[in-house]
């Protein structure tokens, strides 16, 4: 059975920082690319980042440039999302997902249930 398991998520201050984990199990984790995505309640489903399988090739959205990082451990079956001078608008719920193959872009096999991030003072 395949389980993407995020954690990590939280209230944060504007400026503060927090860092997801997404645990990968029942995949060979090194074979598949991984993304983030976020969705705020009543709105659509937006790509924050994705990440090639062999960890070369990256997408960062506009609004995350400069502030998040994606990152794997292939060995621990993990993928990260350092956010950093996090602002407000970054509140969402926040989805990890994989699909098989290197690319990071086209159609994903497998999402986690969420981690709730909130940006506030």
């Amino acid at each position: 059975q395949v389980q993407l398991v995020e954690s990590g998520g939280g209230l944060a201050q504007p400026g503060g920082s927090l860092r997801l984990s997404c645990a990968a199990s029942g995949i060979t984790f090194s074979n598949y690319a991984v993304s983030w995505a976020r969705q705020v309640p009543g709105k659509e489903l937006k790509w924050v980042v994705g990440l090639s399988s062999d960890g070369s090739d990256t997408y960062y959205a506009d609004s995350v440039k400069g502030r998040f990082t994606i990152s794997r451990d292939n060995a621990k079956n993990t993928v990260f999302l350092q956010m950093n001078n996090l602002k407000p608008e970054d509140t969402a719920l926040y989805f990890c997902a994989a699909r098989r193959g290197r690319s990071w872009h086209g159609d994903y096999d497998y999402w986690g249930q969420g981690t709730q991030v909130t940006v506030a003072l």
